[in-house]
């Protein structure tokens, strides 16, 4: 088999590594499960090639996600579900409902500014994916409506839980507040985050690690509500602090190399300095 820039030969060379007889071991001991953290690795070296401004890797890390998106669609083929053609339907037909003024007569076109209008696109859609679900069976191969409140729309069911946990907290607060339960200013935000590490400080104490890790939850999902209430993105500041953390220690690693050192040696005061030397120089 060769390389092709058509994407039906990605497609094949999927289906040929999870042919039972033929293919890959490993490839043909995963489910959706096991694929999913590297769909969600993969989206995160598109962005960081990005960040980097690094077209050879973002041309790389795209294809590495592309696969991410046919491996799943070959899963889901091989239990009926979908195919990839299937994944393509679906969002092209998105796209042109959802830009009626790109892709509509021109009575749409004119319309493209009419009050309510996206709001339209979007209930419709929504019946649509509610209607499929109902009818469509699980991942897990169990028939539709199995598992608890399969048909049930709740208000922050709104909120995909695939992000990031900071982002995810993000977005789930400012759903909830859209509906008015929030905080009204940052004092009792504050308050909150200083009861929530004496909690913390509690659990750890009893020795109980799954009150460690629950509180721990608490005092970051109110850290991520006063980053919030200030208009500062956590995500953000925290790679943003990692960024900073990896510049510093990358100075220790470089300064005890130059002075015929390593990490493994050095001494915890001998980093404690040079990190204080590379924190001076900004």
């Amino acid at each position: 088999m060769q390389p092709a820039r058509d994407v039906q030969r990605l497609i094949e060379i999927m289906a040929a590594l999870r042919a039972p007889e033929t293919g890959c071991p490993w490839d043909l001991e995963q489910d959706f499960t096991t694929i999913a953290p590297y769909t969600v690795e993969e989206a995160y070296e598109v962005a960081d090639a990005i960040e980097r401004n690094d077209a050879a890797d973002l041309r790389e890390e795209l294809g590495d996600l592309l696969l991410q998106v046919v491996y799943h669609a070959q899963l889901a083929a091989e239990r009926g579900l979908f195919g990839f053609e299937d994944v393509v339907e679906t969002i092209t037909r998105k796209m042109i409902r959802r830009h009626p003024h790109v892709f509509g007569d021109e009575t749409a076109r004119s319309a493209r500014s009419a009050k309510g209008q996206w709001e339209r696109i979007k209930a419709e859609e929504k019946a649509e994916k509610a209607a499929l679900r109902r009818s469509s069976a699980r991942l897990d191969g169990r028939a539709a409506g199995t598992g608890p409140a399969l048909g049930e729309h709740l208000w922050l069911d709104e909120v995909p839980g695939g992000f990031p946990a900071l982002t995810l907290a993000l977005k789930v607060q400012k759903r909830a507040a859209t509906v008015g339960f929030d905080w009204d200013d940052a004092a009792p935000i504050l308050a909150k985050i200083h009861e929530e590490l004496a909690e913390f400080d509690e659990a750890v104490e009893s020795g109980d690690a799954d009150a460690k890790e629950a509180e721990l939850g608490d005092v970051l999902f109110s850290i991520v509500n006063l980053a919030r209430f200030h208009d500062v993105d956590a995500e953000a500041a925290l790679r943003r602090c990692v960024q900073k953390f990896r510049t510093r220690f990358a100075h220790i690693e470089r300064s005890l190399c130059a002075a015929g050192s390593n990490l493994k040696d050095a001494s915890l005061d001998e980093m404690e300095r040079l990190w204080v030397e590379a924190k001076e120089r900004g």
